[in-house]
Formats: structure tokens, C-alpha cells, sequence
């Protein structure tokens, strides 16, 4: 199952924190982030990307976005 990251509401850099340390906790290798800024999305996506994770897909969600990531994957 997913672990999901909720950083709706959350300026960066908290939700890029937030994943990096949900990445830390390596007990999941699928992760969805939910954010809310274009700004947080870009970040999370790139700090995911950073520790070897793939994003697989991003979705507007509401007023904001959905991220999905997993690990190792290309």
C-alpha cells in the first residue's frame, strides 16, 4: 500500500521536508504526495526525483495536485 504524504496548506519548503523524510523512512516504495501550489509541485517532484524515485504521474486534484512517486522505477 501507498504512503501518503498530505501537504495541502504547507508553504516549501515543508513539503518537500515532509517527503524527504516519509523517502527516509523506506517503508514504502510508493509514495503519493497531495500539495497545493505550483511551487510545492515542482519541489516535491524534484527532490523525489533526487533520491531516486520516479514520478509517475501528476493530477490536479481540487486546488491543488496529486503526485505519485515510486522508487527505482524508469
Amino acid at each position: 500500500m501507498a504512503a501518503t504524504v498530505d501537504a495541502r496548506g504547507l508553504s516549501c519548503p515543508q513539503p518537500v521536508i515532509m517527503t524527504l523524510d516519509e523517502i527516509k523512512k523506506g517503508q514504502s516504495n510508493e509514495i503519493i504526495i497531495l500539495v497545493d501550489t505550483d511551487t510545492s509541485k515542482e519541489n516535491v517532484t524534484r527532490a523525489a526525483e533526487s533520491q531516486g524515485f520516479t514520478v509517475d504521474k501528476v493530477t490536479s486534484e481540487g486546488e491543488g495536485y496529486r503526485i505519485s512517486i515510486t522508487r527505482g522505477q524508469a
